[in-house]
């Protein structure tokens, strides 16, 4: 694989290179650290929409592409999907919603399967969305696949984290505190033409009470109707007044290292079968006294 190629194209904005580019790395082919090595910093800060399933955030990255677009900005978009249980591909039923974008000369979207990944990300989520950086894009937009609580990781990857609700949610806040309701930067109250949005936004507001850093940044709350393009404006603008904390060292700090760790994890533990496992433990649990801490020891030591 020429990868030189590839990067010289990338500097080219050739979406079909890009495209070859992330399925490559999405498959560990052989040279893609190097590439990544390789690629410029980029200059687009991430924006991450997270939020349970039927929340609109399909519906709502429609609305931001488009309010950007409008702008004369540059767009690249992961969308993250379930995973299909027989080939592990991405199930794209809600990318219909971002249909219009696919052939725009503005906008670049891949959906991405979890891969049964938890956290509502893809395993080479970090690598992927640095390519795109590195592919001269003005806004990245990640959207994870809405599985609940759990999808938390991308508080870890976003510069901004965008967390979306709907009025029916009213009663699940308190169970989605511990969850969803810790990472936000921004908090959206879409489909609020419902009977009871202003009752959530109330809620919310009194949950965010005291905390957040006077003269930092406090979490607004902004009321959206996705489908007709009404409060965009002010979630836009919402985002860039919180990217623009981005040059702050103690946020960036905490991103780059949460990034660095997620990295040195996976690699260190790249020789790691699971199957290798199981495999294992099924030769030695039938042994008297099995002890799976003495097991640990053993798989760590040989």
């Amino acid at each position: 694989m020429d990868w030189q190629f590839l990067l010289s194209d990338l500097a080219n904005g050739s979406y079909k290179s890009l495209a070859r580019a992330i399925s490559l790395v999405e498959n560990r082919s052989e040279g893609y650290l190097s590439f990544l090595q390789q690629l410029p910093a980029g200059k687009a800060l991430i924006t991450g929409i997270t939020g349970a399933p039927g929340a609109g955030k399909s519906t709502l990255s429609d609305a931001l592409i488009h309010q950007w677009v409008g702008q004369g900005k540059k767009v690249g978009v992961i969308c993250v999907d379930p995973s299909s249980p027989f080939h592990l591909g991405a199930l794209l039923g809600d990318r219909i919603r971002m249909s219009a974008w696919y052939n725009h000369p503005q906008v670049y979207i891949r959906s991405l399967a979890t891969r049964g990944s938890l956290g509502g990300l893809h395993p080479q989520i970090i690598e992927i969305s640095a390519i795109l950086q590195g592919a001269g894009f003005d806004e990245l937009l990640i959207e994870t696949v809405g599985v609940g609580q759990s999808e938390i990781e991308i508080a870890g990857l976003a510069d901004t984290t965008v967390v979306v609700l709907v009025p029916e949610a009213g009663d699940e806040v308190q169970t989605m505190k511990s969850g969803l309701m810790e990472i936000a930067d921004i908090f959206v109250v879409n489909k609020s033409d419902r009977p009871d949005a202003d009752q959530l936004v109330k809620n919310l507001r009194g949950m965010l009470a005291g905390s957040f850093v006077p003269g930092i940044w406090e979490i607004p709350i902004l009321k959206t109707v996705a489908t007709q393009q009404e409060g965009i404006g002010a979630l836009a603008e919402a985002i860039w007044q919180h990217q623009r904390l981005q040059k702050a060292p103690e946020r960036k700090k905490w991103l780059l290292a949460e990034k660095a760790y997620q990295l040195i994890s996976r690699h260190r533990m790249r020789d790691i079968s699971k199957q290798q496992l199981v495999e294992n433990i099924s030769s030695e649990m039938v042994r008297p006294g099995f002890n799976l801490f003495q097991f640990l020891s053993q798989q760590l030591h040989s």
